[in-house]
């Protein structure tokens, strides 16, 4: 039996730990280690696998029961493993598994599978955007750092298509065979090819512009298009501008996280625009027609005789527009009805008049007086 490391120890997580438990620590290595993080890393490539190993038997929790109960004999030793159970007892699920674990996955004429083209990485950019922009919509162009196909070498990562070869060590099927003979007779296993990956081919001579990797970082000038109506934390995807795919498959997409600026005099309640204008007391009782500001600039808004501090006013159709549809929300203008601190001796004397006319009683003091005045605008 080969002298392996405990499963708990390789993923970190103590005896007792939970499935979930389990499964987070596989993946954080698996992150670290894996050998498209580690292109040529022959010690990372290790720690992928003995990782991996130790996450496909402690998190099957039969198997997680024998290593528990027999340790690294019960996947490792012979036939009598798992209390000598041998080909019945219950450490496995079936006549398949045993040879599984036996011999790698290689029985019954099992092959490696060769990896065929995959889908790019998705990115990610952060934008922040006028009130103004997202409502209307705006056209921005942003630039992003990322990894490009090679136009040189169409990604291939070859200097020229004379440069791919078969791989001599599997004859560019991608994989190798071993016979092992046993008690039962004699097996056969298949595992990806160490010097090609799995690919089949090997490059000879490399691509001088992308060191034979077939891409490379660069930075590109992309422009996105902002429809109206959009709100913080709304997201825009740019269709295909995301990392290239490996052997030939479709590069991911660009996502655009939108980030609205706080507006000096506007706030927003879906698609509609609030705001607050101020007028006097003699305004809100004999009434007046104030500009006001919009999204559309300045605008005219008529406020009665006797309005009230507070009054919302509606400006139909002067929001937001609709983000899926047409049209667009109102604006909504609430009026406050400032009282001054202060009067002059004749302002006194007119409001004495006027609450003679009304048949008001007031306090002669002033704090009385201003008193009144303002509980009259409340």
């Amino acid at each position: 039996m080969l002298n392996k490391r405990d499963y708990y120890e390789v993923l970190g997580v103590d005896k007792n730990a939970s499935e979930q438990e389990v499964k987070k620590a596989y993946r954080k290595l698996a992150r670290k280690y894996h050998p498209d993080v580690n292109p040529g890393n022959k010690e990372a490539e290790t720690k992928f696998k003995e990782a991996k190993e130790a996450y496909e038997v402690l998190s099957n929790p039969q198997k997680r029961q024998q290593y528990d109960q027999f340790g690294h004999a019960d996947f490792d030793g012979g036939f009598g493993g798992a209390g000598g159970q041998g080909f019945g007892g219950q450490g496995f699920g079936g006549f398949e598994d045993i040879f599984d674990s036996f011999f790698g996955g290689g029985f019954g004429g099992r092959t490696a599978r060769r990896t065929g083209p995959t889908r790019g990485n998705d990115l990610r950019y952060d934008m922040n955007i006028t009130f103004e922009e997202a409502a209307f919509g705006v056209e921005k162009n942003i630039e992003v750092e990322k990894m490009e196909r090679c136009d040189k070498c169409r990604g291939t990562g070859a200097k020229s298509e004379d440069s791919i070869k078969h791989c001599s060590t599997c004859n560019g099927s991608g994989e190798v065979r071993r016979t092992q003979n046993t008690p039962l007779g004699q097996f056969v296993s298949s595992s990806p090819c160490p010097t090609c990956g799995g690919e089949g081919t090997q490059i000879k001579d490399p691509c001088t512009e992308c060191n034979g990797q077939g891409k490379y970082r660069k930075r590109k000038t992309i422009n996105v298009n902002i429809p109206a109506g959009v709100d913080h934390g709304s997201r825009l995807r740019v269709s295909g501008e995301g990392e290239p795919g490996n052997k030939g498959g479709p590069s991911g997409d660009l996502y655009v996280y939108l980030g609205v600026k706080p507006h000096p005099k506007f706030k927003r309640r879906d698609n509609q625009v609030l705001s607050e204008e101020t007028i006097s007391y003699v305004q809100g009782a004999l009434g007046v027609e104030i500009e006001v500001d919009t999204l559309d600039g300045k605008g005219k808004l008529k406020v009665p005789a006797g309005t009230q501090s507070g009054t919302v006013f509606k400006l139909k159709n002067k929001g937001i527009p609709y983000l899926r549809g047409s049209g667009r929300g109102d604006h909504h203008v609430k009026v406050k009805v400032t009282i001054p601190k202060k009067v002059s001796k004749e302002e006194r004397d007119l409001l004495q008049q006027l609450a003679e006319l009304r048949g008001e009683k007031i306090d002669e003091t002033d704090k009385g007086f201003i008193s009144r005045v303002k509980d009259a605008f409340k």
